[in-house]
């Protein structure tokens, strides 16, 4: 599936259109139309941000293509979310449960100081702040209830409201 996009005096115009499409339309690909290769949105890295979600059209060695501009976060945007994650995670449910976890700027995450242990089948893993460990929590109820877990008695508590 080729692309060709519209162009006037070396601009673009509207968005790119499949050839099928073109010469379906006009018969053939009419001359102001060039070929445009699609570059999908690359990763941005933990500390990169992107200026715009949408791509400008330029053209590299005579086909136009999507151009995305990822840069490196200043130290004040670095700041900004690093606080941004320690709040959340600090403001939680419960949040006095994972006091022992602590941020990891590398990965902008908070971590546990044991890391998360290989499940079992059929078993739920919580941790447990009281303890400073994961722990097995017990089997949820099955019923038509809702329910959330109790990280300081350790069991499911029925939500009633």
């Amino acid at each position: 599936m080729n692309l060709y996009i519209e162009t006037k005096n070396g601009v673009t115009k509207n968005h790119p259109a499949f050839e099928h499409n073109l010469i379906q339309a006009f018969g053939a690909i009419p001359t102001q139309w060039e070929p445009f290769t699609r570059v999908e949105c690359p990763y941005v890295g933990i500390y990169q941000t992107m200026d715009s979600t949408e791509p400008v059209y330029a053209k590299v060695n005579d086909v136009w293509t999507d151009v995305w501009t990822i840069r490196e976060m200043t130290a004040e945007e670095k700041t900004v979310k690093q606080q941004a994650v320690i709040t959340a995670f600090n403001t939680q449910d419960q949040a006095s449960n994972w006091a022992a976890w602590t941020f990891d700027e590398a990965t902008c995450e908070m971590v546990p100081p044991i890391p998360y242990p290989e499940p079992i089948a059929g078993t739920i893993v919580l941790w447990c702040g009281a303890d400073n460990n994961w722990k097995e929590a017990p089997a949820r109820p099955v019923d038509n209830n809702q329910y959330k877990f109790d990280f300081f008695a350790w069991q499911w508590v029925e939500i009633t409201q």
